[in-house]
């Protein structure tokens, strides 16, 4: 039960620095790794990074 409560914690993290790296919504990724844990990783990966305005 804790290796599962950890292993979600970890997918949290992941998503939202991934997200964040990207320029994506990291708030949002955070909260998808939070509700789906493992499975969110591949979405957040293979997600196209925000086009940046300069």
């Amino acid at each position: 039960m804790i290796a599962l409560l950890v292993l979600n914690v970890l997918c949290i993290f992941v998503c939202y620095y991934v997200a964040k790296s990207k320029g994506s919504n990291a708030r949002y990724w955070a909260i998808m790794g939070a509700i789906f844990g493992p499975l969110a990783l591949p979405f957040v990966f293979f997600a196209k990074p925000k086009a940046k305005l300069t």
